[in-house]
C-alpha cells in the first residue's frame, strides 16, 4: 500500500499564516479529488505568548506552549511537523528536542531554496520581525551558505513591525504593501540581489510583482518542503 506522510503544522503564530501555509499545500498537491489530497493535522493554537516580545526581553517565555503543541501533534500522529512563523525558530531547540519525529527548520529551507532559485546569491535582504533579526535566525542559515544578510534600518524596520501586526489584525490591503514596499526597494539598493519574506504574515502585502528581485516568500517554501517530504513514501513505494 502506497502511504504518505501526515503533515503536521504548529499554528496560530498567527492564525492567518497557518491559513496561508494551509491554502499554499493544498495548492501544491498534485490532487484531482478530495482523496488525492495530503493529511494534515494542524493545532491552531493563538494562545502561545508572542515570540517577539520573550525574544526582546519583556515578554512571557513561550518555549512551554510551543513544546506542548508539537508535542500533541506528534500523540495526534504527525510524521513531521512544520512551523509557519519564523520568529518561532527561535525555540527551535527545545521543540524538535520535544519530539522523535522531524520538525523542518524554515531559514534552512529558504537558504536552500534560495541557493537553487537564485544562481549567484551574495547578498540577501531580510524583511521580518525585529525578533527574527535580532536572534540571527536567518543570519546563521544564509552565512553557512556564503551569503551576507541586509537588514532594514531602524525606521524601515519600524514599518515593517507595524505592517505585521496590521496583518494579525486582519489588516491585508494595500497600505500595508504601501509601507512595506519602500523598505524592500531600500534593501535592493543596498546591494540584495533578492528579498526573503522572513515573517510568515508578509505575504498577504507584498507580492513577486512588486519588486524588482526574486522574492522568496518564507511560508510559499516551507510549503513545498511540507509536500515534498509528505510524498517522498509514496513516491519511494511508488517506484519499487
Amino acid at each position: 500500500m502506497v502511504t504518505e506522510k501526515i503533515i503536521g503544522v504548529l499554528g496560530g503564530l498567527g492564525p492567518w499564516a497557518t491559513v496561508d501555509l494551509f491554502e499554499k499545500i493544498l495548492r501544491l498537491t498534485p490532487a484531482q479529488r478530495d482523496q488525492d489530497h495530503l493529511r494534515i493535522i494542524i493545532d491552531n493554537n493563538p494562545k502561545i505568548p508572542d515570540r517577539s516580545p520573550a525574544i526582546l526581553g519583556s515578554g512571557k517565555d513561550p518555549t512551554p506552549a510551543l513544546v506542548a503543541t508539537a508535542v500533541n501533534l506528534e500523540r495526534a500522529g504527525a510524521d513531521f511537523i512544520v512551523i509557519p512563523c519564523n520568529t518561532a525558530h527561535a525555540f527551535y531547540g527545545a521543540i524538535a528536542a520535544a519530539v522523535s519525529i522531524p520538525v523542518l527548520h524554515i531559514m534552512e529551507e529558504v537558504a536552500s531554496a534560495a541557493r537553487q532559485l537564485v544562481p549567484g546569491l551574495l547578498r540577501v535582504g531580510i524583511l521580518a520581525t525585529r525578533a527574527t533579526t535580532a536572534a540571527g535566525l536567518y543570519h546563521r542559515a544564509f552565512e553557512r551558505i556564503g551569503v551576507r544578510v541586509l537588514a532594514p534600518d531602524d525606521a524601515g524596520q519600524e514599518k515593517v513591525t507595524r505592517v505585521i501586526y496590521g496583518v494579525k489584525a486582519g489588516r491585508h490591503g494595500a497600505e500595508g504593501t504601501r509601507q512595506v514596499r519602500p523598505v524592500a526597494d531600500d534593501l535592493i539598493a543596498r546591494g540584495a540581489q533578492a528579498i526573503v519574506l522572513g515573517c510568515t504574515e508578509l505575504p498577504f502585502v507584498l507580492r513577486p510583482s512588486d519588486v524588482t528581485v526574486p522574492l522568496l516568500d518564507s511560508n510559499l517554501i516551507l510549503a513545498q518542503a511540507a509536500v515534498r517530504v509528505a510524498m517522498r513514501r509514496a513516491e519511494a513505494a511508488s517506484t519499487r
